[in-house]
């Protein structure tokens, strides 16, 4: 679920079991292809490979899935073309979802999604209600044992890191979205593997969920999302407890 948690996407990747698994790797070797297929195989001229490519490391992923996903995009067939869509999405008990989706056939794409948000608290929301309330950032995500905490926030403010947060967890480097590579590539010239690293929408305003009742039905929305063909991420404002 990508709930307003830093290391939520992290825990998803390592705590999938292998059904799971094999739906994350089957989404992102879909992502490699249509990005091969947009603008090709080198990930140094394509920046969109470059993004899958680390959430295909974040999640890992075998080199064999994504060498196959690669050659698929590169020869795929060109009478078939994607579109890339955001829905904004109201959810239960208050929370807002920006849903980012790829789909070679619109109207399917948009029907299945309103069954399901219809039938799990859902609604479509009008454009510019939520977005409003995200703001598009990098953001890396370092464990604590991965690095010492002066060495990865000077190498991240040098690099023209926007903030660095710490908890008890790890640190969080936040950037531009321009600046995100730069500062990306400068952690792990330190030798410092991030545990993520993404440019994605962060909320400006989360809501918290403390009962269970809005924490299962919010997870389950969120859930059922994400397992859909076409959904690439689901971004929330949703704060759950730790």
């Amino acid at each position: 679920m990508s709930g307003h948690s830093k290391w939520a996407k992290v825990k998803h990747f390592k705590g999938a079991v292998d059904a799971k698994r094999a739906k994350i790797f089957a989404k992102l070797g879909k992502e490699i292809a249509i990005a091969v297929k947009l603008a090709g195989g080198d990930a140094a001229m394509n920046p969109r490979l470059r993004m899958v490519l680390l959430k295909c490391r974040a999640a890992n992923m075998p080199n064999d899935n994504i060498d196959r996903a690669i050659k698929r995009g590169a020869g795929g067939d060109n009478s078939i073309t994607y579109e890339d869509l955001t829905y904004e999405v109201y959810g239960p008990h208050g929370v807002a979802m920006l849903v980012e989706l790829s789909t070679d056939n619109r109207n399917r794409t948009a029907s299945e999604i309103r069954s399901l948000l219809t039938k799990n608290g859902g609604t479509i929301a009008t454009a510019g209600s939520v977005s409003r309330l995200f703001h598009r950032k990098g953001q890396i995500i370092v464990p604590r044992e991965a690095a010492a905490e002066d060495a990865l926030m000077e190498a991240a403010l040098d690099a023209g890191a926007e903030d660095f947060k710490t908890d008890e967890a790890g640190y969080e480097v936040v950037t531009e979205p321009g600046q995100f590579e730069a500062v990306h590539k400068a952690i792990e010239s330190k030798g410092i593997k991030p545990a993520a690293a993404e440019v994605r929408w962060l909320p400006d305003l989360t809501v918290p969920l403390q009962d269970a009742r809005a924490i299962e039905e919010t997870t389950r929305l969120l859930d059922i999302l994400e397992e859909h063909d076409d959904v690439k991420e689901v971004y929330s404002n949703a704060e759950f407890p730790d």
